[in-house]
């Protein structure tokens, strides 16, 4: 897999990743997602490629006080090859050159298999409880 960062051709192969990865949600509109981290460290939106078709992606982003994973995905005919292994591998190279200390993510509730997954690469469930508010009223997808 050739790690590299987003392209603007890629949009519509990555919507598809993460739709097909489940990911998407009503709420979230990933064209609002892309759109809005293309405009923050862009160059940390990074896909892995195979053949150029896109079969995974990570958004990460790093805020000074710790980095954060979103949309890790990996194309399902794609998984058990070390391809998400290695695409957080990367991240955290990166994360690292820029200083930081440590890394946070959000799983769904239930989603065991991603729990199980970070769990194998070091993370841990942190004494936390998760707080959200949406500021930007986005609608519904249809």
């Amino acid at each position: 897999m050739r790690i590299r960062p987003y392209q603007e051709s890629d949009e519509s192969a990555v919507v598809d990743l993460w739709r097909v990865c489940l990911l998407t949600r009503p709420w979230n509109d990933p064209q609002k997602d892309i759109a809005r981290k293309l405009q923050v460290q862009r160059e940390w939106f990074l896909v892995g490629t195979i053949e150029d078709r896109v079969v995974a992606s990570v958004m990460a982003g790093y805020d000074g006080h710790r980095g954060w994973i979103n949309y890790l995905a990996v194309h399902p005919d794609f998984r058990g090859r070390s391809l998400g292994r290695n695409l957080m591998s990367h991240v955290e190279e990166l994360l690292l050159e820029a200083g930081c200390p440590k890394i946070s993510l959000l799983v769904r509730t239930g989603n065991e298999a991603a729990v199980a997954f970070y769990k194998e690469l070091g993370f841990g469930q942190d004494d936390v409880v998760c707080l959200g508010k949406r500021i930007i009223a986005d609608p519904p997808l249809s």
